[in-house]
């Protein structure tokens, strides 16, 4: 048998990189895989190394808002990059950039660019911490919040309990101080933030969980997150990598109308570029160094190309009928999905918010926790992948993930899609 060139790079990989990867979830091991190298995109297509197209829904992991390699963006990285990737001083694209997101983000007064989801929310808690004096934070079971040591922490024995390590390489000492409650369980928060009165800097959460499946807030769990931590002086840090200017222009609290005191960014505030921004209340703020005790520093934060590709999308973003356009896409996607779903009820669900949108093998109708995600058939789900790459769509290599419409899926795609979903179950059901 013939290896195609995804195989041959993959098998060099193996022996350059740990697991052939630079992300994990990219190894494709979670859907009994080989993963493909892609060599190139244009708005919602992609192809492989071996010159085969698919429609992509992973885009990115969500940046591509607008697709692969809008030109808009590719323009304005091309016409900075000539004058400069790097300067290690300020420019005025960091100040044009941060203008931008204070007007969008409502609870955001001031604003620090960094290189990642993982550095912003690394620093929102240290500043969290700064700021308050204390040192205990909460992290809710089903969010994700990237790879630093205290956020790789899961659950103990209890509802309400101190975290274990989630990862080797994890100190108890950095779990230590890190307590751990479900997503969704208001009761269980607020018995925990009573045992701990006096001790939590902040809670920080994903307001719409996307890394576990897609989690949607039961009605008012947000807001009484917000009355609690106000309750307790305990500071709340929204967790939109993912959600900010995905679920609307003002991310997920412009959505639901519940304003954080910090909120971590990323993704498509670059265009697609590597970035990450941590914002808040001025007084916050003003804990970061230099104005303030906090450190925190990166030679490559605020990098031109980063941000000269964030003004790009923060443009093309504040159109007036960008949002109202993207989710008429989600509803057309739904409205055609959903007859198929409902035949296989019951062994398939689907959730969705917006352009955000997941499916998961199982018969559970009520998936509102990231213990009913766990108990999902993840095998049945790397069938469903493989099946629907067989039929020329891109899927997130994990039934963990959830997929992304972009500005550039057109119906006649949205309906293939719809298509291969239909063969891909009948297929392996």
């Amino acid at each position: 048998m013939i290896k195609t060139k995804s195989e041959d790079l993959f098998n060099k990989a193996l022996n350059l990189l740990p697991g052939g990867v630079d992300s994990p979830v990219r190894s494709f091991r979670s859907v009994d895989g080989t993963p493909l190298f892609i060599s190139d995109g244009k708005g919602s297509r992609i192809k492989d190394e071996d010159g085969n197209e698919y429609i992509d829904y992973c885009m990115s992991w969500g940046p591509l808002i607008f697709g692969h390699a809008d030109r808009s963006v590719v323009e304005a990285v091309r016409e900075t990059a000539l004058q400069g990737t790097s300067f290690g001083t300020p420019h005025r694209f960091e100040v044009e950039l941060a203008e931008y997101v204070i007007s969008m983000v409502p609870s955001i007064e001031r604003v620090r660019f960094v290189n990642s989801g993982t550095e912003a929310a690394m620093t929102a808690i240290r500043l969290a911490r700064g700021f308050t004096g204390k040192d205990r934070i909460v992290k809710l079971d089903g969010c994700y919040h990237g790879h630093a040591d205290f956020l790789l922490v899961a659950a103990g024995s209890g509802l309400a309990s101190f975290g274990i390590p989630d990862s080797a390489g994890v100190t108890e000492g950095n779990a230590k101080d890190t307590l751990i409650v479900p997503y969704n369980d208001i009761s269980a928060l607020e018995t925990l933030f009573e045992k701990n009165s006096g001790t939590i800097a902040a809670l920080i959460l994903e307001p719409v969980p996307c890394n576990y499946g897609l989690i949607l807030p039961e009605e008012d769990y947000l807001s009484r997150v917000r009355e609690l931590c106000d309750r307790y002086d305990v500071l709340l840090i929204f967790d939109e990598v993912i959600t900010g200017f995905r679920l609307s222009k003002g991310g997920a609290q412009g959505y639901y109308n519940v304003m954080p005191d910090i909120t971590t960014l990323g993704k498509i505030i670059g265009g697609g570029l590597p970035v990450g921004a941590y914002g808040g209340r001025s007084d916050i703020m003003a804990k970061v160094a230099p104005e303030g005790a906090v450190y925190q520093a990166g030679t490559l934060s605020g990098n031109p190309l980063a941000m000269a590709a964030g003004i790009a999308a923060m443009k093309k973003l504040s159109a007036e009928n960008f949002y109202k356009e993207l989710s008429e896409k989600g509803k057309f996607f739904n409205s055609k999905l959903l007859p198929i779903i409902e035949r296989y009820s019951d062994k398939v669900q689907f959730k969705s918010i917006e352009s955000i949108f997941c499916l998961y093998f199982t018969d559970n109708k009520n998936l509102t926790t990231v213990d009913d995600v766990k108990r999902c058939n993840m095998k049945l789900f790397g069938k469903f992948h493989s099946a629907m790459l067989n039929r020329g769509i891109y899927l997130s290599p994990s039934g963990y993930e959830v997929g992304f419409l972009s500005s550039t899926h057109t119906e006649d795609d949205i309906i293939k899609t719809i298509n291969a979903i239909e063969f891909s179950l009948k297929e392996i059901l």
